[in-house]
Order: structure tokens, then sequence, then C-alpha cells
């Protein structure tokens, strides 16, 4: 029999375990307090009567002569043989002796019967109260495994928020109890994730919907009107497409890269740049630049991204014959990438929220643009390669958006959180 069928045939509860490992316990101390005693005191007590050879010899010979004269300590004919005497008074003693190795073993046999029975009922008393102490020691647990019972998606508001000591057990309860809140603000960040994704894909299928359905009503339909409704089915696709593709790049940016390799982010930020050059003319934007080396590890695809959307969204949330300004370098041990554009005034309350998904400040500059997930991107960019991400809105207007990554030196591998 193996020690997975005995643990398989063993108790499985908890508690029962406790109370027997309790009463083991108790037992097997007991019995060793018990065998030492017993060893101590049967060492204790003579093994015979307290005289030695001289003095029974002594009392002997003394008893003989009283025995000759009184014959006193005789039942019966008293013996007048000296010979006869010392048989009688040898046979006396040898007696008492006797009697006095029964009496010592039997008050060790009562001792031993008498201790044997109290410690069976002590040990069983020592079980029912470890019965109600491992009890009253696991209520906790039982409350964290009621609570992870009723925990779902419907019920993650509940806390244990329990009270006591601050032991093993109450750290749990606090560990699970910050578990719960943040799978409960996962989980409200999902549903909310997942209505507003709803939400702007629907609005390009509607208007590509619309389109072609105003289009198809017209009885007699010319040329430009197929093409007004084509570039509008165009625009809504492309807008879709764009949409579907920043999905995936978010959901793809939450793991930590697989295989990093050494990227330069003043070259992806001189890239960024040139890229959002056209779109910047068109606003009459002054772009600033100061790139200095910032070597990091990670993907470069996301990094590229991340640094990509972070120009795009100074360009976009600007104002005509604004300003921008880009920065790289490092310090610290940390590489650095600084941008900061013009623009609308936006409280500082309103700051944290620009990450969260499909979050935009379109009802301050007028303009609807992008898809909302932009800086949602970025902050899930920077978390995976264990990048800090600042925010911090301009007194003047505009917005300051601040990364830094653990530097890349010689053979240091990627730190990603």
């Amino acid at each position: 029999m193996n020690m997975r069928t005995i643990r398989r045939l063993g108790p499985q509860k908890v508690r029962t375990r406790l109370t027997l490992t309790y009463a083991a316990l108790f037992l097997a101390a007991g019995t060793a307090l018990l065998a030492l005693t017993y060893g101590l005191l049967a060492a204790s007590l003579p093994t015979q009567p307290p005289s030695s050879l001289t003095i029974r010899s002594q009392v002997l010979e003394n008893m003989h002569q009283a025995c000759k004269r009184t014959g006193v300590g005789f039942k019966g004919p008293v013996p007048r043989n000296p010979t006869e005497c010392k048989q009688a008074l040898t046979a006396y003693y040898d007696g008492s002796a006797a009697a006095f190795q029964a009496q010592r073993q039997q008050a060790l046999s009562d001792l031993l019967r008498s201790a044997l029975v109290g410690l069976g009922v002590v040990t069983v008393a020592s079980a029912g109260l470890g019965w109600f102490m491992s009890g009253r020691m696991l209520r906790p647990v039982r409350v964290i495994t009621e609570t992870a019972r009723r925990a779902s998606e419907q019920h993650l508001g509940e806390r244990l928020a329990l009270t006591g000591p601050h032991d093993e057990l109450r750290e749990l309860a606090d560990t699970f109890d910050e578990m719960l809140e943040r799978l409960d603000a996962a989980f409200a960040s999902q549903r909310r994730f997942v209505a507003d994704a709803s939400h702007e894909l629907r609005t390009p299928l509607t208007v590509m919907r619309t389109a072609i359905e105003v289009t198809l009503a017209k009885p007699t339909r010319t040329p430009e009107q197929l093409e007004v409704m084509t570039a509008k089915v165009a625009r809504s696709a492309a807008q879709a497409e764009e949409l579907i593709e920043a999905l995936l790049t978010l959901a793809a940016s939450e793991q930590a890269p697989a295989s990093p390799e050494l990227v330069d982010l003043a070259t992806a930020a001189e890239d960024a740049a040139e890229s959002a050059a056209a779109r910047a003319r068109e606003l009459d934007l002054r772009v600033d630049t100061d790139l200095a080396a910032a070597p990091v590890f990670g993907n470069r695809l996301l990094l590229e991204r991340m640094v990509g959307n972070l120009v795009d969204n100074a360009v976009r949330h600007n104002i005509r014959g604004g300003w921008i300004l880009i920065r790289t370098g490092t310090g610290d041990q940390q590489a650095r990438f600084d941008v900061a554009n013009s623009g609308p005034v936006i409280p500082k309350e309103l700051v944290p929220t620009l990450f969260e998904p499909f979050r935009r400040m379109e009802e301050r500059t007028g303009v609807r643009d992008g898809t909302g997930l932009g800086l949602a991107i970025v902050r899930s960019i920077g978390t995976a390669h264990g990048a800090d991400v600042e925010a911090h809105s301009l007194p003047a207007g505009g917005l300051r958006i601040l990364v830094t990554l653990p530097i890349a030196g010689d053979g240091q591998g990627p730190g990603p959180g």
C-alpha cells in the first residue's frame, strides 16, 4: 500500500486531522511522562526491608535470645531448641520480606492501572477540546471558503473584512479581499470595454448600412451618388479596420514580450515624427525634437507602436498653429521618452481617465478623431515592458506624457514588470 492510498483512506477534513494530531501528540507525551514517573517511582521504592545483613544477624541473635527466655512472638509451642528458634526467626523475616515485595509490586500495579485509565480519559477529553479549538481556529478558513463559493461575476463586491490578531489567517483573508477587489475592477473594466467596443464598432457599420440603404432606395441612381456612397463605405470600413487592429494590439500588448530585442527609442521617435509630419503641416504645428540615444529591451513592434501612438496623440489633440516637443535620453539607469504638446486645457482630475479605452477629449476640441484606444495601448505596452507612464496637464493647455523604461546595458536582458 503506497502513501497515496494511505492518504486517500485517511481522514480528508483538516479539522479531523488536527484533532487526531492533537490527541496523538497528547497520548505520546502522556505515555512518555507515565513511563518516566513509573521508572522513577520503581527505582525509589526499596526492594527489601530496610536492613543490612549485619543488622539482620544482630536482630536475629537478639530475637533468638528473647525466644529462649520468653518465647515472645510465637504462636503455639515455644521452640526451645536454639536451632529451631533461629530457623523460625529466619522464616519470619523472609516472610516479612516477601510481604514487602508483594506490597511494593501491588503499589506499582495500582499506580500503573490508575495512570493508564486517567491517561485514556484525558486523551479523549483532549481530543474533544482539540476538535473545539480546531473549529474555532479554522472558522476564518470556512468564511473564506464560503465567500469564494459565492464569489462570481455578480458577487465580487463581497469582502471578508476579517477582524482579530494580525496572524497568518488574517493575512490570508486580507490577501483574498485584495484579490476580490482586483477581480471586481477587472470585470468592471472588461464589461465597460466590451460595451464601448460594441458601440464603437456599431458606428461605422451603421454608417455603411445607412449609406447603402439610402442610395439603393433611390429609384434612379447616378454614378456620382454611387461614388459618394462608395466613399462613405470605404471610410467606415477603414475606421472599423483601424478599430479592430487597435483592439488586437491592445490584447497582444497586455502580455510580456516573448522575444525581446534591443530597441532605440530615439529611432522610433524619429520615425514617428516623420510619419506625422504631413498631418502636422496641415495644422501648422511646430515640431521640435531633442533625440538622444535611449536603448531598451522589448518587442520592437509594440514599442514602436507605443511611441507612434504618443506622437499621433500629440498631433490629433492639438490646436492650429500649436507646437509639439519630443525628447529622448537616459539617466538614473533609465531610458526616457518625453512628448509634450499644446492644446485645450485638460483638468487634472481627468488626466488619469485618458488612459482608459475609448476615452477622448472631443468635447473640448470639437473634433472626434481616432479610435479612443491610443493611450490605452500605450499604458498596456508600458506595463508589459516594466515602464512607468506619467501624464501631466499643462497650465496653458495641452498634455505632457513621460515614459521611463529600464535602460539596456551590456548583457542586460529585458526588465518587464
